[in-house]
């Protein structure tokens, strides 16, 4: 296995899109959502561990979920475990992850992946991997994962790529132009077309090309995280963090780095990857009845109801009757009942709900 591969899980989000099972004390991410024995991390990380040394593996995540990621990962090296000291977007985390790694070895190549995502063919995304970090080691460029789009998902981005195929790659084009979460008519228009891909948000390069993109499009976040090199490693990192980061620029690498990048190139890829980011992409992932009902749970009764998610407590009677399309959900005493075609709105709940004070329920 490559020395010189490193990867990066981005762990610090609260998952609020997948209330009230996620919260902010016990995000998604440290959660057995598919019920295979294995959390969403444990599994990123046990992916990983097959295209990186499991020393370099580095999380970044909420110092709050230290003890989560202590637990579930045993074989995670402590100081490879970046706590973020406030939530400042994935640009300000992958600038930590890649100064850290440049410091330890500045022929490092790096992919950056969520800790929420679904993988279904392993062996394909292994190879995929491994070709990309090839590719990133002998080029100087950007390249980001593109998923071949199934169906005109309104929830995911999408990546538009040109005929130019990077040299010495045949499978790596060039990237026209991103897009966010289209509406349903422009999502049919990139299917129908054949030159639009989802965006995995899964990023391979090496420390050399990432660097020099924040010393080009985000020169603040460079500049701060630069001066940092004499601490990197050492007892006075955290310090240093602590300090520089809550005056970071509040912004994704997709648009702070990626958009704005001429050197930025797509892999397509087909290896069953689906952003776990709401209970309807997890819906499409389960079991269902003949009436397309999917139901977690030892005493839920249900009648004259199809097409619902319904998940709760064993020790919970749940009757349904006159259901179509629900995400009926419970845990430890808060219920949510929404609309599946409104999930979206999930999200505003939770903020409304912390507003009321009710932070211990989010």
């Amino acid at each position: 296995m490559n020395k010189n591969n490193y990867a990066v899980i981005m762990a610090g989000g609260i998952g609020s899109r997948f209330w009230p099972m996620s919260k902010s004390s016990f995000p998604k991410q440290f959660l057995d959502i598919l019920g295979t024995g294995e959390t969403l991390i444990q599994q990123t990380f046990n992916r990983l561990e097959r295209i990186c040394p499991t020393e370099n593996i580095l999380i970044v995540t909420n110092i709050n979920y230290k003890n989560l990621c202590l637990e579930q990962l045993p074989n995670v090296i402590e100081s490879n475990i970046l706590y973020e000291p406030v939530m400042r977007n994935t640009a300000a985390c992958v600038a930590y992850a890649a100064f850290k790694i440049q410091s330890m070895n500045e022929d490092a190549n790096m992919i950056i992946a969520a800790s929420d995502h679904i993988i279904l063919k392993e062996d394909e995304f292994v190879r995929v991997a491994n070709d990309c970090f090839d590719i990133v080691a002998k080029n100087d460029v950007l390249l980001t994962l593109g998923i071949t789009a199934s169906r005109p998902d309104t929830g995911y981005g999408y990546i538009q790529f040109s005929e130019d195929n990077l040299s010495g790659s045949k499978k790596a084009r060039k990237v026209k132009t991103f897009t966010e979460k289209p509406n349903q008519e422009l999502a049919l228009s990139f299917l129908d077309s054949g030159d639009f891909l989802w965006n995995s948000g899964m990023f391979i390069w090496s420390v050399k090309s990432i660097t020099l993109a924040y010393r080009k499009h985000l020169r603040d976040m460079y500049e701060v995280f630069d001066e940092g090199k004499q601490f990197y490693n050492t007892i006075k990192e955290k310090q240093f963090i602590n300090r520089i980061f809550p005056a970071c620029k509040n912004i994704s690498i997709d648009y702070g780095i990626m958009e704005k990048s001429q050197n930025v190139y797509v892999y397509p890829a087909d290896f069953g990857w689906s952003d776990l980011g709401t209970w309807g992409s997890l819906y499409s992932h389960l079991e269902l009845d003949e009436y397309n009902n999917t139901i977690k749970g030892n005493n839920v009764m249900i009648y004259d109801s199809t097409d619902n998610l319904v998940k709760v407590s064993d020790d919970k009677l749940v009757v349904l009757q006159g259901l179509n399309g629900y995400i009926v959900v419970e845990n430890e005493g808060t219920i949510l009942v929404c609309k599946k075609e409104d999930e979206q709105k999930i999200k505003q709940f939770v903020a409304d709900l912390k507003q009321k004070g009710e932070t211990e329920r989010v």
